[in-house]
């Protein structure tokens, strides 16, 4: 189970393996290695374990940070499915959302994103009834996309010699998708811009406006809902409580309030961890899940770094979008709230995607590009369980880290009166997108707070408190070092950086960090 370092006095100085951060993909390749019979040590430096999977509770109320969905695990033979199941020992269940999954509302317009794939088609040409040859055309596009994502991410675990023979040819098929962008693909089938506004009506999942994201990124978030969305029953908590004990059963542990310093390399080799209280863990098999950004520059000793030329190659991506998110407890419950499973995307009726967040990125005054809304508590069947009475919204923004650099290094809860005033008027301005869809809200509020990105920054030790990694560009798909290997022995990455964004694409790249390391196929063992 996951314990305290400052009150664990049992901790082995040597394990099997040791993994740096407990996001969802330290926490799928940790459970896939403990299968294999490995003692793994994982390493969290803050006082909740999950990364974004984990809650924090406030005046009776409890948040989910980073899951608002999750698609493909309702259909019991999905890949998605398969690897939750078997990380989890079938203990993680999950919560069906209904048929509309998103709900997409620009101006005074709404559009219902309905769950199956030939009921999503039909929805869509009901609003755009001349568009329903580039619909048809859009969906093959997407579904051939994914496709082509299984070789591309399988020459990411195979052995190096084989990547040199046959990866190639394994990448070619999703290079010719990853390499352009999403606005490219979509607009060679429509130049219908209100119908690409709302096929793009998700791009927040990914946090890049589509003249910038790479298609592939829009592709995987599309299709993974096609079938709708889930939530995990009793909270996204109950991800690290399900998996830990898979972890402990073969000897290993999660650690919280165990803040890493450096990775130990000798002779190009890792070796351990030095904590930051001086002490160390040792093993020859190292896992970084805390992006490519910190573990380059913070996590290794910088003549390791420079050697190989890592801080060069950082130069080739860049961090994704920092967000705004106000956290709402509500009086009330889901029912008599009269709150729904459905998420809200919410856009202004003029202009296309990029050119608001553009303009908003400009002055920060200018209309929200994105506003979204979820309602956790209505999702989540247990929750009257557990908080009779009570319910909780959650409504996400883009953020510009720019707004708050200048209270960057203050602590947490103590960054003054003018950064709670800022924090404020953001919160009023998402206060009054709420109210504009669900007035009878107003009355029931009870508590609010917005984190920013430095919150963000704080809890997930991302650099510029961004969400989702590193930015999904088609320059980024290029990138041959996002992988697991790196040029240090022993040293692995882990995490949405060498996959894509979200809950996901890092579940996926703790199978391919397993893989890289063991040799073996686990999706074919899981199927077996």
């Amino acid at each position: 189970m996951v314990q305290s370092y400052k009150k664990q006095t049992q901790l082995k100085e040597t394990y099997d393996v040791i993994l740096i951060g407990s996001g969802m993909g330290c926490l799928t390749a940790g459970a896939l290695l403990a299968k294999e019979g490995k003692a793994v040590l994982i390493l969290e430096k803050h006082y909740t374990a999950g990364g974004f999977t984990h809650v924090f509770k406030r005046k009776g109320y409890e948040w989910d940070v980073g899951i608002h969905y999750i698609g493909e695990v309702q259909r019991p033979n999905s890949p998605m499915k398969k690897l939750f199941d078997y990380v989890s020992n079938s203990q993680l269940k999950w919560a069906d959302m209904g048929e509309v999954y998103d709900r997409i509302i620009i101006g005074n317009k709404t559009y219902d994103f309905v769950k199956g794939v030939e009921n999503f088609k039909n929805q869509l040409v009901k609003y755009f009834p001349k568009e329903e040859e580039a619909i048809e055309a859009y969906i093959s596009h997407v579904i051939a996309a994914n496709k082509a994502n299984a070789k591309f991410y399988a020459s990411k675990a195979i052995p190096v010699f084989l990547n040199k023979i046959i990866g190639r040819n394994m990448r070619k098929k999703y290079l010719s998708y990853s390499d352009k962008t999403t606005y490219d693909i979509i607009s060679s089938l429509t130049k219908n811009e209100a119908l690409i506004k709302v096929l793009t009506g998700q791009y927040g999942d990914y946090g890049l406006a589509p003249k910038q994201s790479s298609f592939v990124m829009h592709a995987a978030v599309v299709k993974h809902y096609f079938h709708g969305g889930s939530f995990p029953i009793g909270g996204s908590s109950q991800i690290v409580n399900t998996i830990s004990p898979v972890i402990s059963k073969a000897g290993g542990v999660v650690i919280i309030s165990a803040e890493v310093k450096e990775v130990i390399i000798e002779n190009n080799k890792a070796k351990g961890v030095l904590m930051a209280d001086g002490k160390s863990f040792y093993s020859d098999i190292i896992i970084s899940g805390t992006g490519v950004i910190n573990t380059f520059k913070k996590l290794l000793p910088q003549s390791v770094a420079k050697r190989h030329g890592l801080l060069e190659k950082l130069q080739k991506v860049q961090p994704s979008v920092s967000h705004a998110s106000l956290y709402i407890g509500l009086k009330g419950s889901p029912e008599a709230l009269k709150l729904h499973k459905t998420n809200l995307w919410i856009y202004p009726e003029k202009g296309d995607h990029d050119t608001l967040v553009s303009n908003y990125i400009k002055d920060i005054n200018a209309p929200f590009p994105v506003v979204y809304i979820s309602f956790p508590s209505a999702k989540d069947p247990d929750w009257s369980n557990r908080y009779p009475d009570r319910s909780t919204i959650d409504i996400i923004t883009l953020l510009p880290f720019d707004l708050f650099a200048k209270w960057e290094g203050s602590r947490w809860m103590k960054r003054g009166d003018s950064y709670e005033d800022l924090k404020e008027q953001i919160a009023q301005r998402l206060f009054s997108e709420l109210f504009k869809q669900l007035p009878h809200l107003k009355s029931a509020v009870d508590h609010y707070e917005l984190s920013s990105p430095l919150t963000t920054q704080h809890f997930v030790n991302y650099d510029k408190g961004e969400i989702y990694g590193i930015d999904h560009t088609p320059q980024r798909f290029r990138q041959k070092f996002l992988q697991p290997r790196t040029p240090i022995k022993g040293l692995y990455l882990t995490g949405q950086d060498i996959v894509t964004a979200g809950i996901g694409g890092a579940l996926f790249s703790g199978l391919i960090t397993a893989s890289a390391i063991t040799g073996i196929n686990f999706m074919k063992k899981i199927y077996k």
